[in-house]
């Protein structure tokens, strides 16, 4: 007999002599030895590739309990072999039936534990495959348990989720289409295995709500919102060309339909409460809690918002103005995300709730919640840190439909916020821009607004018109805000005349020459001076050089410029003297104008 042979007859042997050892014992005679034995002999019939006589042994009607007790050790090396073999393999299809008896014939609660077992071992590119390849007989075991149901359900999506979290996910088109670790299917694979126990959830609170069935709706309750965070909080999910079905958005609409099908959906767009939050000893575990809770509602917001899952479902009674309130904490949450395609999310929920709203139609007391003042800041720092331009430009549209959307009061209030926090010139520069807007429509309007002329102006006006650190000021950086400024200060000079004065301007000329033009012609005296020092240096020192390409650096303004060439360096200290000579003559204009209009008023009176 060939030795290939003789081995694998003594395998199914020694599983046959087990199997007769045992079915003459009683059930509650089974020993661990037994136990032993089986799955030794069990998992050399697998190894040897003689999964075809295990199949008819575990099909063997006479053999039902021992396989009922003993079935569930042969999980593991099940597992392996079918991840050996290839799919068009006969072994491989006998030991996916093998797997299959197992899950109708085992004992429930062993089986469970023997596949939640394979789900926490497996790691890398094996986690999805292994998680779908068991969902089947893990989904027929949890339907026959009758005790802790509920909680066993609970700690298998645990289990799944925990595995599937640390694997990337599919951003661009050809990823998702390639879906290398087959995460995308896998998702999807989820949700259906879900659906026997929302089914059970939905018939159960029809009838009543009794403890255990609560304790499910609950558990599939944390599946819906680990998934909100991950994969669909980072997933790409704009319609693609070319992707019929997108499977992230598949999966966000099953998710979706979870949530209105156990009666939670509008409760966490509208209603949700922290009491809902699991209770922590440990602070630290509350704030990891809190944290993703957080994020799972900003994605569920998007996805009804933005993209309208679920849309049907949705309140029509609520008015903008209110959506954009129990949005502005989920916005605030995805704005301080650093990753594009979380941050464009934040981005495209403030914009979707801001274009539903008319101009000037959001009232100024909005302001008085926190998230209304948090909002625009973190947009600032979007503007002016994200290193992605597309994000900057869209954060800025953003801002100024923000802007748009208030009353005169508000605009007011939120100008007056973004001079005093936003610490950026450019930034600064815009606002000015958008209050000289607003000084222009209260004097070419016949309409009664009082925050922009008047008293209530020159309050705002104090915050335009200085240099925040006197003639020390790095003129260079603050260059966007001193040419806003002293664009709005010719503007207001020419369009408001003294003996009008309806801008109250004329009443601040002292203070605004005290503290903003005085202070200017100071800074940009010493400003010019150093830079021009500076370029004379670089001069003499490029003609003692041997090379005019030599590589060095100089220090501006307190901070050490790139290592550039001599050349290179004179053309930057060069465009800040123009920067300053443009700053100068715009300031020279506006003090003639003053100039002239307080000689006319003169004139008159004498």
């Amino acid at each position: 007999m060939p030795e290939e042979q003789k081995q694998t007859t003594m395998a199914v042997d020694e599983l046959q002599a087990i199997i007769q050892r045992c079915q003459i014992l009683e059930e509650a005679d089974f020993k661990g030895e037994d136990f032993n034995l089986f799955q030794v002999a069990g998992q050399k019939c697998l190894e040897d590739g003689y999964a075809a006589q295990l199949l008819e042994v575990i099909q063997n009607e006479k053999n039902k309990v021992i396989i009922k007790n003993m079935g569930w050790n042969l999980i593991s090396p099940l597992v392996r072999c079918i991840f050996v073999y290839k799919k068009e393999d006969d072994k491989r299809e006998h030991c996916l039936k093998i797997l299959e008896k197992l899950a109708q014939l085992c004992n429930p609660k062993e089986l469970f534990l023997g596949l939640l077992e394979q789900i926490e071992q497996t790691s890398g590119e094996r986690v999805c495959q292994t998680v779908m390849l068991l969902l089947q007989p893990l989904q027929t075991v949890l339907l026959k348990l009758q005790n802790k149901k509920a909680y066993s359900v609970g700690v298998s999506l645990a289990m799944i989720m925990n595995q599937l979290t640390p694997l990337p996910v599919p951003y661009t088109k050809q990823q998702i289409q390639e879906d290398k670790l087959g995460l995308c299917q896998c998702c999807n694979a989820v949700v259906d295995f879900t659906k026997p126990f929302v089914n059970e959830v939905v018939k159960n609170m029809e009838k009543s709500s009794e403890y255990n069935d609560m304790e499910l709706k609950e558990e599939l309750l944390k599946f819906c919102m680990k998934s909100l965070k991950y994969p669909l909080l980072t997933a790409q999910l704009e319609e693609l060309e070319g992707i019929d079905e997108h499977p992230f958005r598949h999966f966000a609409a099953e998710i979706i339909d979870i949530l209105w099908d156990i009666k939670e959906l509008i409760p966490l767009v509208f209603l949700y409460r922290k009491s809902k939050n699991p209770e922590w000893e440990n602070q630290e575990f509350a704030d990891i809690e809190q944290k993703n809770t957080a994020d799972s509602l900003a994605c569920l917001s998007y996805l009804m918002v933005v993209q309208h899952f679920g849309i049907d479902c949705f309140p029509m009674v609520f008015s903008p103005s209110y959506l954009l309130q129990c949005n502005m904490t989920n916005i605030e949450v995805l704005l301080k995300r650093t990753e594009e395609s979380i941050l464009s999310k934040g981005l495209d929920l403030f914009e979707s709730c801001l274009l539903r709203m008319e101009d000037n139609s959001l009232l100024h007391q909005y302001l008085e919640f926190r998230d209304f003042i948090n909002v625009p800041q973190d947009l600032v720092k979007v503007m002016t840190l994200c290193p992605i331009e597309h994000l900057r430009k869209k954060s800025l549209n953003i801002l100024q439909l923000y802007i748009n959307k208030f009353d005169t009061e508000g605009k007011h209030t939120l100008f007056r916020c973004l001079l005093k926090t936003s610490n950026h010139a450019g930034v600064e520069g815009y606002v000015i821009k958008n209050i000289k807007d607003q000084i222009h429509l209260s004097l070419t309007k016949a309409c009664d607004n009082t925050w922009f002329i008047g008293h209530h102006l020159i309050s705002l006006l104090d915050l335009v018109f200085l240099l925040p650190e006197g003639a020390e000021t790095d003129l260079l950086q603050h260059s966007d805000r001193i040419m806003a400024s002293l664009n709005l200060l010719r503007y207001l000079v020419i369009k408001d005349c003294e003996s009008d004065n309806q801008t109250g301007v004329w009443t601040m000329i002292p203070r605004i020459e005290q503290n903003f033009l005085k202070p200017l012609h100071v800074g940009l005296n010493m400003s010019k001076a150093h830079y021009e020092a500076e370029i004379k240096n670089k001069k003499e020192n490029k003609k003692e050089a041997q090379s005019p390409n030599t590589v060095c650096s100089v220090t501006v303004s307190g901070e050490k410029m790139p290592a550039m060439t001599t050349e290179m360096q004179l053309q930057v200290l060069h465009s800040a003297l123009f920067t300053f000579d443009l700053i100068e003559s715009v300031l020279a204009r506006v003090e003639e104008l003053i100039e002239v209009k307080i000689k006319a008023v003169m004139d008159e009176n004498s």
